[in-house]
């Protein structure tokens, strides 16, 4: 099936191909839409997270190091949501990149690239294990934000 999108003129802008005789044009369109994120988390994994890039030589070690890249991945999309997340983030890179005006939201890239700074602007304490003073939860607080600029 060839798919074109109406605005853009002449020409097809898509190809679908199926075993499957009995779908509608409708049912490929719709799985074929379903699918692009799987596609696109498949991709930035392996581009970005090094997913499939390990030499392991054990049967049990290369079983188990795909699927851990993908729980890097999730780790990383989850941080952002739950601390990392700031809507001026996607504002600002607006300003500064002319290729990032139709982006409403922060992709795989941007959320590792805050990731990064917040991890290097946070103090890494020395010595046995104690309970966080007061000071100490300030000071990392504090070096979230900044890392946010």
């Amino acid at each position: 099936m060839l798919v074109r999108d109406q605005d853009r003129g002449k020409g097809f802008d898509l190809a679908l191909v199926t075993t499957d005789l009995e779908a509608t044009p409708e049912q490929l369109i719709s799985r074929y839409a379903k699918r692009w994120s799987i596609e696109v988390a498949s991709f930035d994994a392996k581009q970005l997270i090094g997913v499939g890039e390990a030499r392991n030589r054990t049967e049990r070690a290369v079983s188990r190091t795909v699927p851990f890249g993908f729980l890097c991945l999730s780790l990383v999309i989850t941080w952002y949501a739950l601390y990392g997340h700031a809507p001026e983030d996607v504002a600002g890179h607006r300003l500064n990149a002319p290729w990032y005006r139709t982006k409403a939201a922060p992709s795989l890239a941007d959320m590792l690239a805050k990731l990064r700074r917040v991890i290097i602007a946070t103090p890494f304490l020395t010595g046995p294990l104690h309970k966080p003073t007061y000071q100490e939860i300030t000071a990392v607080t504090q070096a979230w934000a900044a890392a946010e600029l």
